[in-house]
C-alpha cells in the first residue's frame, strides 16, 4: 500500500495540530511552517477533515484549528480514511463491478488479500493519533 501525499501530509499536520493546539487554536500558517506544507495544500486537507468530524476551526483574531476529538479516541484509520478512501492494498482481480467473483469458491488466493487488508486495517485502526503525538513530543523533547 502505498500512501499519497494527502495521507502523509494530513497525518504530520494533525500531529502538529495535537502538539501545539492544548491550550489554544493552531494557524494554518503555523502548521505550514513548521511541517514544510503550502497553506493551500493545508487548507484542502482541514476542509476534508473538518467535515469528518476530526478538526474543528473558529474564525476571527484567534481563531485557528484544534482537532475534533481526543487524540486518544482518533485512530490513523480515520485519518487516512478520510484523506484516502477506501485502505485496500489488494483487490482480488477477479471481482466484477457488481461485486461478484467467478471462482470464488475455488480461489485461495483471495484469502490472501483478505489476510493482506485486514493486517492493514488492524494495524491502523489501533495506532491511534495521541500515541502519534506522544512520540513526537518525546523526540521534540530529546531534540533539544
Amino acid at each position: 500500500m502505498k500512501l499519497s501525499t494527502r495521507a502523509r501530509y494530513g497525518l504530520k499536520a494533525l500531529i502538529d495540530l495535537g502538539l501545539h493546539s492544548e491550550n489554544e487554536t493552531v494557524s494554518l500558517q503555523s502548521i505550514a511552517e513548521r511541517q514544510d506544507i503550502s497553506v493551500s495544500y493545508l487548507e484542502q486537507l482541514m476542509a476534508m477533515l473538518k467535515k469528518a468530524g476530526l478538526v474543528t476551526s473558529s474564525r476571527g483574531a484567534y481563531g485557528g484549528y484544534r482537532l475534533g476529538r481526543p487524540a486518544e479516541e482518533i485512530s490513523v484509520g480515520d485519518i487516512l480514511r478520510v484523506l484516502e478512501g477506501g485502505l485496500e492494498a489488494a483487490v482480488c482481480p477477479g471481482i466484477e463491478n457488481d461485486g461478484t467473483c467467478h471462482g470464488s469458491d475455488v480461489c485461495v488466493a483471495k484469502n490472501v488479500w483478505k489476510r493482506i487488508n485486514d493486517s492493514i486495517t488492524n494495524a491502523v485502526d489501533t495506532l491511534m493519533l495521541g500515541e502519534l503525538i506522544e512520540e513526537s513530543r518525546i523526540a521534540h523533547e530529546k531534540k533539544g
